[in-house]
């Protein structure tokens, strides 16, 4: 067995001082000396007073830009760590018996390895691209708080290496025990890293006595406190700091996420940072909140959920944005359905605290409760699915430029798709029973938290490394890299998916032989997302000091799409003041599908997002009650006639738990139809084919007919069956009807209201 605190202090070790010798290099090539001689005292001393200034700047800054890179760098050191759990992991799973790692150091790998990357690496990297951006991009000075904000960001480190610690002491454990003995430094060689789960599942992480939990639980919360107090900072620099113009209708979109991700952060992680203490006062004051006779196990399940997923979309979030913020820019097309996308992002933001209770399907939770958590954690795909749809309609007859961005994009979407896709089988109580606990989970959470997060990341680095430093990076190597990533996570996690559905467990170091095969090429595939991210490090480094310089104001092109947003006029004005450089303009400007600017949606109107959500509420309203009441005749027919069994309403009424009465059935129906349906009408709408309202209503009410055919079904046959089908879809094209109607009459009433009201 090796030594875990050896090769992994070792490859860090190696890491850290490839990325400094690489830097040091780099930067002396850039300064030669102008005498072509030998570095003087002077110049040495010089270069010390130099450095000492840039720490101290560093270590004291406020600006927004300079601790949105201090987050970058800390959250790409993190991510470094972290892979490199990932790689030991992958490593000891080549071969079927345990016999690079000991099970305890492979449990304390995934133990750290998820703590690591979720905690540590992603929220700080994307706050690191908020701090450096959104004040750009809303035309504001800096951050509402900027002295809060470095607070904030300092409290990090500490925190890093309190989760961390174990593997620290360890290290200087086995130095030590070079030179003193055993008994001297006992505690240095007793110290183990954490290797409980990264839940921390009660009881075990109470009942566990390595100190390290201690000083973990610390760490958690210290995190937890710094990501609190960027999240205000956050919402209020959105609030309140906004330049002139910039309002709710014509925020960006990465800064509406980055709003609802604070929003999240900001109800889930005084939650964790709650439950963080209740346990560490379970294992050292011998309260009893997680005990059998106190709150039992399962308490800390739904605590640690209730945080852990809505802590999923605190990561995801931000990636949305920056891809709905980028896409575009490399199809010349502006965003499609903006407003659609806001609203999708808000629903995700409440939706995301209610389904924390799937994570337990397998526990002893009340059935009927599961029932409802299966319910909405179905409905959550519903706003994911339009943000893909989004994505896809803007690239459709875009003008695709195959830049390293483009790359990642595109390769984002597919892998949320496919772990999208997973994700709502899992969400269905039966299905996720059988896969849980198998590498199904983990092919299908990490197609999203490897696949679009870290690619956006990437994308997001490439897009803005011109606007950052000046210079450009190496386009081909930034195409092969991308590559590279999207194929690595399309290996690695496709063969997961396939072995867990093939019932392999997860978190076991030891497994059958007939899995070795596909376990290789997980392995294999995770070494090229290895290699590309070192790649991209590569790139990042030796493109700062070699990189060709920007000479032009316009770097992308955006110009020419009317795509030229707030941050790169800052970066324009700032290369006429600095360098004197003549402002780019296009030979030619080409049309977007939206010209007039701001979308209106298929309710119209462009107000603040109070507004356009009343009216739409109220228009979605009054058409889906007349389209219902249009439905309930054909409906009613039919039972009249015997072809729709009305048993089948009961049947709604006891899915949300009230008795099996067709009447309260029905009324739930018409209370459906009049807000769900409608509502659903208004999101999809703009993808259903028809260039009349009336033929998209059409559509849309044949779609939905399908569903309510199987739903209602009660074993009809022969005419029996004819009959039932003809007057579903005749009922669903009345509702079809009377909701497209009377929203066209809303709508041109109120245009005319309107109107009117301008000319008077």
């Amino acid at each position: 067995m090796l030594n875990r605190a050896i090769v992994e202090g070792s490859a860090l070790a190696v890491l850290a001082l490839a990325v400094g010798l690489v830097w040091v290099r780099e930067r002396r090539a850039a300064r030669p000396e102008s005498d072509g001689g030998y570095t003087t005292r002077e110049e040495i001393e010089f270069e010390i007073g130099r450095v000492q200034s840039e720490v101290y700047r560093w270590l004291t800054t406020t600006d927004h830009r300079d601790i949105g890179l201090l987050y970058i760098f800390f959250g790409t050191a993190a991510g470094l760590w972290g892979g490199v759990d990932a790689m030991m992991l992958r490593t000891e799973l080549l071969t079927p018996p345990a016999d690079i790692w000991t099970p305890e150091t492979y449990n304390a790998l995934f133990t750290t390895h998820g703590l690591t990357m979720l905690i540590f690496f992603v929220l700080p990297v994307f706050f690191g691209i908020g701090n450096y951006v959104l004040p750009l991009l809303i035309g504001a000075d800096d951050m509402a708080f900027p002295r809060v904000n470095a607070v904030g960001f300092w409290l990090l480190p500490p925190a890093l290496i309190l989760v961390r610690m174990g593997l620290l002491i360890q290290v200087l454990g086995q130095v030590l025990n070079l030179m003193l003995p055993a008994e001297a430094i006992r505690f240095f060689l007793t110290m183990r890293e954490v290797s409980v789960g990264w839940t921390l599942y009660a009881p075990l992480s109470v009942q566990q006595p390595n100190p390290q939990i201690d000083l973990l639980l610390l760490g958690l919360h210290l995190s937890g406190i710094a990501t609190t107090v960027g999240a205000i900072n956050f919402i209020t620099t959105v609030v309140y700091e906004r330049g002139e113009g910039v309002t709710w209708a014509n925020l960006d979109i990465f800064s509406w996420n980055m709003v609802v991700t604070s929003g999240i952060a900001l109800f889930a992680f005084p939650l964790l940072g709650s439950a963080l203490v209740m346990l560490l006062l379970d294992r050292n004051l011998g309260t009893a909140f997680f005990a059998t006779e106190g709150g039992g196990a399962i308490l800390w399940q739904h605590l640690f959920w209730f945080w852990g997923h809505p802590e999923v979309y605190i990561l995801f979030l931000p990636a949305t944005g920056l891809m709905s913020l980028i896409l575009p820019k490399f199809v010349g097309r502006k965003l499609f359905g903006y407003q659609f996308i806001v609203y999708s992002t808000l629903g995700l933001g409440v939706l995301s605290f209610g389904v924390w209770a799937h994570h337990m399907f397998t526990t002893s939770a009340d059935p009927r409760v599961k029932l409802s958590f299966m319910a909405v954690s179905i409905a959550i795909a519903v706003p994911s699915a339009i943000k893909v749809f989004n994505w896809i309609t803007t690239m459709w007859e875009g003008d695709i430029r195959l830049t390293a961005p483009f790359i990642l994009c595109a390769g984002g979407i597919g892998t949320f798709i496919v772990g999208g896709v997973t994700g709502v089988f899992l969400a269905v109580i039966p299905i996720d029973i059988l896969y849980h606990g198998t590498y199904y989970v983990v092919g299908h959470f990490h197609l999203i938290v490897v696949g679009i997060i870290p690619f956006l990341m990437i994308a997001a680095s490439y897009y803005w490394y011109p606007l950052i430093t000046g210079r450009w990076y190496d386009t081909r190597l930034a195409r092969f890299q991308s590559l590279l990533i999207v194929f690595g996570s399309f290996v690695t996690f496709m063969t997961l998916l396939v072995i867990g559905g093939l019932g392999l467990p997860r978190r076991q170091a030891i497994y059958p032989p007939e899995y070795q095969f596909a376990q290789q090429i997980a392995t294999v595939g995770g070494y090229v997302i290895g290699l590309s991210a070192l790649l991209w490090l590569y790139n990042m480094l030796v493109s700062y000091w070699r990189g060709t310089p920007v000479t032009t104001t316009d770097p992308w092109g955006l110009k020419a799409t009317n795509q030229f947003t707030r941050e790169w006029q800052w970066f324009e004005r700032r290369m006429v003041e600095k360098y004197d450089v003549e402002p780019t303009e296009p030979e030619t400007t080409r049309r977007s599908y939206a010209p007039e600017g701001e979308p209106t949606g298929l309710a119209g109107g462009v107000g603040t997002v109070a507004q356009t959500v009343s009216r739409n509420a109220w228009m979605a309203a009054a058409g889906g009650f007349v389209g219902t009441v249009l439905m309930s005749g054909g409906l009613g027919t039919a039972i009249l006639i015997g072809v729709l069994d009305p048993v089948s309403f009961g049947e709604i009424a006891e899915l949300v738990g009230l008795p099996a009465s067709p009447a309260l059935g029905a009324v739930l129906f018409l209370v459906g139809g009049t807000v769900t349906w409608p509502l659903l009408f208004l999101a999809f709408s703009e993808y259903l084919p028809g260039r009349l309202l009336f033929e998209t209503g059409l559509v849309f009410a044949t779609l939905i007919s399908s569903g309510f055919a199987i739903a209602f079904y009660t074993g009809q046959s022969g005419l029996a069956f004819v009959g039932y089908l003809t007057f579903v879809v005749v009922s669903h094209w009345a509702y079809g009807i009377g909701l497209t109607v009377t929203f066209q009459y809303l709508k041109s009433d109120e245009a005319l209201r309107n109107r009117g009201g301008s000319d008077g």
